[in-house]
């Protein structure tokens, strides 16, 4: 099997992959939720509940998003 072959058999094949995962209510892990999709994501957490998560929570996590280096991956040379 291929990452592609994987990818094509998944829920939705043709949508991107997550550049960012927020995880609200407290929660340090993902579980089964996204993994093939969520292996490159950036991860956000929040104690912050779903129903209570709203537009400035989200604006946080983006700004935190935005300071990151994202890197896919790849290994820098010291």
């Amino acid at each position: 099997m291929s990452p592609d072959s994987i990818s094509a058999r998944l829920y939705h094949p043709d949508m991107p992959d997550p550049d960012l995962l927020i995880r609200t209510g407290g929660e340090m892990r993902i579980s089964n939720f996204l993994l093939w999709q969520a292996a490159y994501s950036e991860l956000w957490f929040t104690p912050v509940y779903w129903p209570d998560f709203n537009r400035e929570h989200l604006y946080e996590a983006i700004r935190d998003y935005q300071k990151r280096d994202r890197r896919f991956g790849r290994v820098e040379d010291e």
